[in-house]
């Protein structure tokens, strides 16, 4: 029997890489972090529609995100919001890395 292979963000061994650049390789989740950055705390499908993706794609980078601690969510009644987890570290790295993306630079002239 032929083993499957295994995508990022798991590795061969099938646990989970704990990698920026994992975590940064998807622009769907870029844009989640963006958005959690800027609102803070919002429901998923005001995510979704943020997003401009599909429910399952965000729902699937929710996962990938909440599996390395970097967001949580909340229920209240049937609403589900998400927040960032501003306590771990790798939280914060990654809140920098986007601001510092973000931020306009002058473009150098040679």
């Amino acid at each position: 029997m032929k083993k499957a292979k295994v995508s990022a963000p798991w590795n061969r061994e099938g646990r989970f890489v704990t990698d920026l650049d994992v975590i940064l390789s998807s622009s769907c989740r870029r844009r989640i972090l963006k958005i959690l950055w800027r609102m803070g705390r919002t429901n998923v499908m005001e995510l979704v529609r943020r997003v401009n993706s599909t429910y399952n794609q965000v729902n699937s980078n929710l996962q990938i995100l909440q599996k390395e601690g970097i967001v949580f969510d909340e229920h209240f009644g049937r609403m589900r919001t998400i927040r960032l987890n501003k306590e771990n570290p790798t939280t914060v790295i990654l809140l920098e890395a986007i601001k510092l993306l973000e931020t306009p630079r002058p473009i150098r002239q040679k």
